[in-house]
């Protein structure tokens, strides 16, 4: 038993013969062969293993022709080749009842009776047949080869359509042939008559014409037509075949091209009709209107084979559902929506016919293949009474998988055949093609990939001895360190190390700033016997956060990165170069033996571990005491920037000072500063004083005005009047400020001498000579003490907070 695949589609399930090509089936010459073995407990394990026989010998030697059921609902009919022969099963028994041989093949039959007692079979050399429950009963001709046979019942006629414009009638009451009924269509020539349908409602006879793609319906009590129903010829023909080519001394080549009708189903109602044609299409009419209602494209563009209107017993929306089969497809579908199909079959084999039991979601199918199939839709409808247990087993078939695999043939494709050298084969019985590659017998695929590869089985050993190695290797004792991480880490152990070596420098600095807090609350309050106590509770209260800080290694939802071998970092690959380019330099670098050097940030980075596992100087702790305020403004916690400048200005205090060398002799340049040129009583301050004490001098004794006269004056927006005039010149004297200038000998000053080895250039500038000895202060000679705020640091990439 096979279904569809797909889950959310409809279930077609297989309960006879071949699955359909959507379900997963074995290969036709396998199945064969197989068969023609016909011994062997494989055999029977394969007819068994996924498939069901719901039928017995539900099958003909070569293929069927024509399916039914009798009206009682407890047997099945059907006529096959070869011989030509018709064979009927009992339902009640699931078994077959009997067969019987005939001279000729069938072509259509109709059952007579309500069982199978007696029938009527129309063969294709122009015999009609009787047959009763002892057999043959009595033969007759037709003048023309038959095509379709209908009985009417109210007045005992058989009809015969043929190659011809004729209805033959036979009534089997009377027992002799009656005039026949001649098709007139629209004055041309009729080549034949493909199917005949009796309206069950109103007895309305309905004939499909072959070539110019009409119905003609005829009033059996007038014997005489009703009515003609004409196809849409442009809607239906496509567009390459709009004329036939034209026959020398015929025609002129400009007969449409033929369009027939292939089938006709009449629905219970007695107003609609199916209608299939020759081009693949289904329409759908009301005898009231010439219109069709809904048109149904088959998509292979062969005949219509059957139409048939699904009555009663649909679980999806009650009536209204057509089914419509060609050669190669069953198409179920609503007849509000004709675009879009309920169910699609695909039968293994080309399709002769197609009978749907009524009320039901069970159809039979014969085919072109020996065995006959059978369907069993369950949203179509309920099983029929006589296999009510078809139910209970789809429903347990819905959780079991269908075979897929092949336990005698391998399946390869063209690069392995290749590989393993088998590539000659190709075109030979040793090869089956399949799909995109080929099925090959299991022991030549061994044979060949021994061959191609002799130490296939020692790598396979090596393999599998590694593996259990690894695992024994997992079990052995282990540090404390790696028993609760790196028991569980088995791919990507380099970013697992990263990880925790992250993990601890956080840590480890989380911890130097809770010591840092404490120490300056501990300075600012004057408590020193508490220092002990409040480093205490800070590191336990740290602690106490570390273990509640959830840690990546020991993060459930990563346990995969470390654990699954489908992770693994691939640290060669392109990608992992292009993101990580530093750690692949470093890799290419140890891989060749060259040494590494440090990068700026690395130095950085230990030089501020080194600095801050050092202890504070005292100079810190006096500098703490005398700004302590400060120093807890600059350490608050959160800050990004955790460098300790202080150690390492202490640790450069306590060290040897640096000797001074020699004078170098390359020219020095010295910049003079600017001064402000003071007006009045202001010219009398100190030379010496900066520019903001000036300005302070000003404001105490009063702002001075500049005169008039004074060019050089500038005022700023604060009011304060002010000039730049350069100390020295090039010269030494151009300038009256210079003490060798003109403003100078009037003042009285005397010129200052000349440093040996001094040249003076520019403005304001000197080079050459020996710096005088300077005596600094000491917070000139260490330097700053207290951490710039505000500033970006380029290694850390951070700001620290103002």
């Amino acid at each position: 038993m096979g279904a569809t695949q797909d889950p959310s589609a409809v279930k077609v399930y297989t309960v006879n013969g071949e699955a359909s090509s959507s379900s997963s089936s074995l290969p036709d010459w396998l199945t064969q062969k197989r068969q023609a073995k016909g011994k062997g407990k494989r055999v029977i394990r394969e007819q068994v293993e996924g498939t069901i026989e719901l039928i017995q010998h539900f099958e003909f030697p070569e293929a069927s022709n024509k399916i039914k059921t009798t009206r009682d609902g407890h047997h099945a009919i059907a006529t096959g080749t070869y011989k030509p022969q018709i064979r009927v099963w009992d339902l009640d028994q699931l078994s077959l009842k009997f067969e019987r041989h005939t001279d000729a093949e069938n072509v259509d039959f109709v059952m007579l009776s309500d069982d199978w007692t007696k029938s009527i079979h129309l063969q294709n050399d122009r015999s009609v047949e009787l047959h009763t429950q002892g057999g043959f009963h009595y033969r007759t001709r037709i003048p023309r080869f038959g095509r379709a046979l209908a009985y009417h019942s109210p007045s005992c006629d058989t009809l015969f359509a043929a190659s011809g414009p004729e209805i033959f009638r036979l009534n089997l009451d009377q027992g002799r042939f009656l005039n026949p009924l001649v098709l007139q269509g629209d004055g041309e020539d009729i080549p034949g008559v493909n199917v005949i349908d009796i309206n069950p409602a109103h007895q309305l006879f309905a004939f499909g014409v072959e070539g110019n793609g009409t119905v003609e319906l005829w009033d059996p009590r007038s014997r005489s037509r009703v009515g003609i129903l004409r196809l849409p010829h442009e809607r239906l023909m496509p567009l390459n075949a709009t004329a036939l080519p034209a026959l020398p001394g015929i025609d002129d080549g400009t007969r449409p091209a033929p369009l027939s009708v292939t089938a006709i189903a009449s629905r219970q109602d007695g107003l609609s009709y199916a209608i299939g044609t020759s081009t693949g299409h289904t329409l759908l009419y009301d005898i009231r209107s010439a219109r069709h209602l809904a048109l149904k494209d088959q998509g292979y563009g062969m005949p219509v084979k059957n139409v048939s209107w699904i009555e009663g017993g649909s679980r999806m929306a009650g009536e209204g559902y057509i089914l419509s089969a060609d050669k190669k497809v069953i198409k179920i579908w609503n007849r509000n929506t004709p675009e879009s199909n309920f169910t699609s079959i695909t039968p293994a084999r080309d399709i002769n016919d197609v009978h749907h039991i009524p009320g039901t979601g069970l159809m039979l199918l014969a085919n072109e293949g020996i065995k006959m199939t059978t369907y069993f839709v369950p949203q179509l409808g309920p099983a029929p009474k006589w296999c009510s247990f078809l139910e209970n087993l789809t429903e347990e078939m819905e959780d079991q998988t269908t075979r897929t695999a092949y336990q005698d043939y391998k399946f390869i494709d063209r690069s392995e055949l290749a590989k393993l050298g088998l590539d000659h084969l190709v075109g030979t019985p040793t090869l089956k093609p399949y799909m995109h590659g080929y099925f090959v017998s299991l022991q030549l695929y061994d044979a060949a990939r021994v061959i191609a590869n002799p130490y296939a089985y020692a790598e396979h050993r090596e393999r599998m001895v590694q593996e259990k190695m690894e695992k024994l290797a997992e079990t052995r004792i282990r540090a404390k360190k790696d028993s609760a991480a790196g028991a569980r880490i088995k791919v990507n152990k380099a970013l697992a190390e990263k990880i925790r070596r992250e993990e601890e420098r956080a840590r480890k600095k989380e911890e130097r700033k809770t010591a840092k807090k404490a120490k300056a609350q501990t300075v600012a309050d004057g408590q020193g016997d508490a220092m002990e106590v409040d480093e205490e509770g800070g590191q336990e209260k740290e602690k106490e956060a570390g273990e509640e800080k959830p840690s990546l290694l020991h993060d459930p939802r990563f346990a995969a990165v470390f654990e699954d071998p489908e992770y693994q970092v691939d640290e060669s690959s392109r990608e992992f170069a292009l993101l990580n380019p530093s750690s692949v330099a470093q890799r290419q670098n140890r891989e060749a033996g060259r040494p590494r050097g440090k990068t700026a940030v690395e130095e950085e980075e230990e030089e501020s571990d080194k600095s801050s596992s050092d202890p504070l100087s005292e100079s810190d702790e006096s500098e703490g005491d005398k700004s302590g305020s400060e120093s807890e403004d600059s350490d608050d916690a959160g800050e990004l920037w955790q460098d300790s400048i202080r150690a390492r200005i202490a640790a450069r205090n306590t060290g040897p000072k640096p000797t001074r060398g020699p004078s170098r002799r390359d020219p020095k340049v010295r910049l003079v500063p600017l001064q402000a040129q003071q007006s009045g009583r202001a010219r009398g301050a100190d030379k010496d004083a900066t520019f903001g004490q000036r300005r302070s001098q000003l404001g105490s004794k009063g702002k001075q005005r500049a005169s008039t006269q004074d060019a050089d004056v500038h005022h700023t927006a604060d009011g304060v009047e002010m000039t730049f005039i350069p100390r020295t010149t090039s010269s030494g004297a151009d300038y009256d400020d210079e003490p060798g200038g003109k403003a100078a000998q009037a003042k009285g000053r005397t010129k200052e001498p000349r440093r040996k080895g001094v040249e003076v250039f520019g403005a304001g500038m000197e080079k050459g000579g020996e710096d005088p000895e300077v005596e600094m202060a000491e917070s000139e000679r260490s330097g700053r003490t207290k951490r710039r705020q505000g500033m970006r640091s380029g290694s850390k990439n951070t700001f620290r907070r103002m």
